[in-house]
């Protein structure tokens, strides 16, 4: 996964920040922008797709305190914790279904 700034936010603070991700797109955007927006240090948190013809998701994060680079680490760990605990439950109630 490529992440990069996008590029004009350096005056609004490292708490104001938009994030483009190459070669993703809605459904990686809407399972981070639903973690993140729990965050009670988040103010805003929002993502989109600029054009379907083209492979990439601006994903914007604005915060009080903690700057949107932390922000976005913690969001895309919390993810991979829920995606793992999917992954393990779907693999238990397979197993569980064969037994029968």
């Amino acid at each position: 996964m490529k992440i990069s700034e996008l590029p004009g936010d350096e005056d609004s603070g490292l708490t104001c920040r938009t994030y483009v991700f190459q070669n993703e797109s809605h459904t990686l955007g809407n399972a981070l922008k639903c973690i993140i927006n729990r965050y009670e240090d988040v103010d805003f948190c929002g993502y989109t797709v600029p054009h379907p013809a083209e492979s990439k998701m601006h994903f914007r994060i604005q915060a009080r305190e903690v700057p949107a680079l932390e922000i976005l680490k913690r969001g895309l760990k919390d993810l991979q914790k829920v995606c793992d605990h999917t992954i393990d439950l779907f693999e238990k109630e397979v197993k569980e279904y064969n037994r029968i």
